[in-house]
């Protein structure tokens, strides 16, 4: 398609200027003469064959036509080459603001509008003539700027759409993938560390219990102890935390893991540098764990290594144990259920790195784990300085071109008094108000200000520079840039801010959201630029004189004013109405495939936490009544038990089941997994519970205040969004900040529908801050039913079918 569209333009711009010229001399009889012909013929192969490969070579083209059609318009008579040197220009130009960046886009046209201003200048002088070709080759330049801007932007948020719809439909395949999988690994993690401490513990012990009968006792209180720490551990595995809670820093969590590998007679000596919290944190603790829980059970007693350094190329985590002491017993061998390397290796590649492992050459073994340093994640690579150097000097040799026959060729003596041409004012009155449109953005009321101005001075200027041409092109000319402003402000009134598909606007840059104040509909800018260009329309046709009345001149002038004003508001408002439908088929879409992603990984998390009540739970609860009823052996063989049980319910995880066919849904419980999901699309997302939420709430109350949680989250825009749980008084509070979509009136009308089956409330402010109030006076339910399958809210309850259905 691109292919067909590249050549067609071309030939149509041809087969015109065929027609302006020869064609019309041909058809009133007059015949060009043979020179003039292939002169044009050369031109025209010349331009055709150039716009081509515009999209190829942008830059290059543009050049090429634009020369091109300057030499030929030498021996070639008036309007040979109108349509080639205009049409054919700005299409070239076209492709440069959608094939390029913003600096090579106004590199391109400044310095191709200044060139063809010295030409005309040094041909005709200032003040030759009224130079309007000037200025509607300015505006023809810029209209081809701002639209080549406008196709490469939406063809940019375009493509960030698709990817991110990609990226939310991968997401939602791989999600409860994903969370089948780490709750395979923190099991064996969690129960693998503390149970294995237990049985060797315990062996230990009864080893040595005739001659050290305190051992028991200490092995006693430390299976106890193990047995509540593996519970606690277990009940933030199945339902974890949405945001990291207050909790040591990595090294002193490091430093306290091998202080409890130190009290089970392990000589583990460290060295480790302070960490940053996150992910690689967590896999270098996850990653010595394992490694220190291995020497524990194969080599017990073996001096071990542990180090940690944290640098700017990379983060190495080494741990390296010796061979373990002779006589030594080995009361873990055979615990392990084989999964241990490859938790490693997905935990190292999670965080961006690698790890190996292998026996050392005095018999011991290591656990080698290279993670990223410090060193930030690499950007795209920015244009070097070289080229914007290269970039410059082009510009400015093509600008001074012009210039160098009056620099080679001795000029005649100009007339100091001679006044500057009408054209020359004009364009700069143009190039003013384009340098206001790109302000707009950025300060629309002094853009929209500056915009009124400059109409005022547009008949002071035909004034000044002695203007005999059609008196109504300049005031219309004038009108061109309000009217752009307008329909941009009216598009972006009525569609609201769209959140950066990427993130950034431009080139790189952070884009800046406007205030909500700015984006409400301002009538006073519609009726002061009908005001402004009808007065300067009035005052152009009353300064050149005329017979008709002036108050008819001002009503006409007002009309049409009015008619293009109000054609301008009405076309941005319409393309406003399409962006916003568009982005709300959307965001609609996304929300479908958050939804239905949450639900897979939360039936796959409730599905593992029933089978976790039943199996390692249970025995390690027998293990905890065994130890504090004093029987060593019956701890070390509950102790044992569990760890079977929890190698059995890995087992049955990793062979995976069927989807039940009615499937839970989400509580608050699952917000880590609307996090995940949603950070794994590219929004930054934070979410807080302070403790003061109760850890068991009503159904009810449970399911809506999830369900609003993630109608205000899948609102969010680009910028980081923060949700905060609290309550206070009997009510609990979600806070939203960071979503200035959630002010829109669908949105505000699901949120207040949902809270309002309740009581609760809904109130907004400041600016993207959207605060909701449930009262928590409605009865919990039962502790023992929060993760049975057949629970208020499990995946078979009555409760859960009826809302299924």
């Amino acid at each position: 398609m691109n292919r067909t569209d590249d050549r067609l333009l071309p030939v149509l711009l041809i087969c015109a200027q065929a027609v302006v010229w020869p064609g019309a001399p041909l058809v009133r009889g007059t015949v060009p003469p043979g020179s003039a012909l292939l002169v044009a013929a050369l031109v025209a192969v010349v331009v055709t064959a150039a716009l081509t490969l515009r999209r190829v070579r942008p830059v290059t083209v543009l050049v090429v036509v634009a020369a091109a059609c300057a030499l030929g318009a030498g021996p070639l008579p008036a309007g040979a080459m109108a349509v080639l040197g205009t049409a054919g220009v700005a299409l070239a130009l076209f492709t440069v603001a959608s094939e390029r960046d913003a600096l090579t886009v106004v590199l391109c046209a400044v310095a191709l509008a200044a060139w063809q201003l010295l030409r005309d200048i040094s041909l005709h002088g200032l003040s030759d003539r009224n130079g309007l070709d000037i200025v509607l080759t300015a505006v023809l330049y810029s209209t081809a700027c701002g639209t080549g801007l406008l196709v490469r932007r939406r063809s940019r948020e375009r493509r960030a759409a698709a990817q991110l719809l990609k990226r939310a439909e991968s997401e939602r395949h791989r999600l409860p993938a994903a969370e089948r999988h780490r709750m395979e690994r923190e099991l064996h993690d969690v129960s693998a560390h503390h149970l294995t401490a237990v049985v060797v513990t315990a062996g230990a012990a009864l080893g040595l219990r005739d001659r050290r009968p305190e051992l028991a006792r200490e092995a006693l209180e430390f299976a106890a102890e193990a047995g509540r720490e593996i519970t606690r551990a277990l009940g933030a595995v199945r339902a974890p935390a949405p945001s990291h809670e207050a909790q040591p820093p990595p090294k002193e969590r490091l430093l306290a893991l091998i202080a409890g590998f130190r009290r089970l007679d392990q000589q583990v000596s460290c060295e480790i540098d302070p960490l940053p919290d996150g992910g690689l944190a967590d896999a270098a603790y996850g990653i010595v764990r394992e490694a220190l829980t291995n020497v524990a059970r194969h080599a017990p007693g073996a001096r071990t290594s542990v180090r940690v350094r944290y640098g700017d190329p990379r983060t190495d985590v080494v741990v390296t144990s010796a061979a373990p002491p002779a006589g030594a017993v080995a009361h873990g061998a055979g615990l392990g259920g084989g999964r241990g390397q490859g938790f490693l290796r997905s935990r190292a590649r999670e965080a961006g790195g690698t790890v190996t492992t292998g026996p050392t050459a005095e018999g011991g073994w290591e656990v080698r784990a290279v993670l990223p340093g410090r060193t930030a994640v690499s950007t795209e690579p920015s244009v070097p300085r070289s080229y914007r150097l290269a970039q410059l000097a082009a510009a400015a040799g093509l600008v001074v071109q012009p210039l160098l026959p009056a620099l080679v060729i001795r000029a005649q003596d100009a007339s100091s008094g001679t006044p500057v041409s009408a054209g020359v004012l004009f364009a700069l009155l143009a190039a003013a108000q384009a340098v206001a449109l790109l302000w707009l953005r950025r300060a629309p009321r002094a853009a929209h200000g500056v915009l009124l101005g400059l109409a005022l001075l547009w008949p002071v200027a035909m004034a000044t520079g002695d203007y005999t041409g059609p008196v109504l092109l300049p005031p219309v000319l004038s009108l061109l840039a309000p009217c752009a402003a307008l329909a941009a402000d009216a598009a972006r009134t009525v569609a609201g801010e769209p959140p950066a598909a990427d993130g950034t606007h431009g080139e790189g840059r952070p884009r800046r959201a406007l205030p909500v104040r700015l984006l409400k509909p301002r009538p006073a800018l519609p009726v002061a630029a009908v005001a402004a260009h009808a007065a300067a329309a009035t005052a152009a046709v009353l300064n050149r004189g005329t017979t008709v009345p002036v108050w008819a001149v001002a009503v006409s002038a007002t009309a049409a004013a009015s008619l293009a004003v109000g054609v301008a508001c009405w076309g941005g408002a319409q393309h406003g109405r399409r962006e916003r439908a568009d982005r709300g088929t959307q965001n609609g879409l996304l929300a479908a495939l958050t939804e239905e992603a949450v639900r897979d990984a939360w039936a796959e998390r409730r599905r593992i936490a029933a089978g976790l009540e039943t199996t390692v739970l249970s025995r390690t609860a027998g293990m905890i009544a065994e130890a504090e009823a004093g029987r060593l052996d019956m701890t070390a063989e509950r102790a044992r038990e569990a760890l079977a049980a929890m190698r059995s319910l890995l087992d049955a995880v990793r062979m995976g089941e069927t989807e039940p066919e009615l499937r839970p849904q989400p509580t608050l419980q699952a917000l880590d997994l609307l996090a995940h999901h949603l950070q794994a699309t590219g929004r930054d997302i934070e979410i807080r519970r302070t403790r003061r939420v109760p850890e068991r709430l009503s159904t009810a109350l449970d399911l809506t205040a999830y369900h609003a949680a993630e109608t205000l989250l899948a609102t969010g825009g680009r910028e980081p969004t923060t949700l905060e749980l609290d309550a206070e008084d009997d009510m609990l509070t979600l806070t939203a900040t960071g979503v200035p979509c959630a002010a829109d009136p669908d949105v505000r009308e699901r949120l207040t529908t949902r809270v309002s089956a309740l009581g609760g409330t809904l109130t907004t402010g400041p600016p993207g801050t959207v605060r909701l109030r449930l009262p928590l006076a409605l009865a919990p339910d039962s502790p023992d039913s929060l993760f049975s399958p057949d629970g208020p809210d499990g995946p078979f309850s009555p409760d859960n079918e009826e809302r299924e259905r």
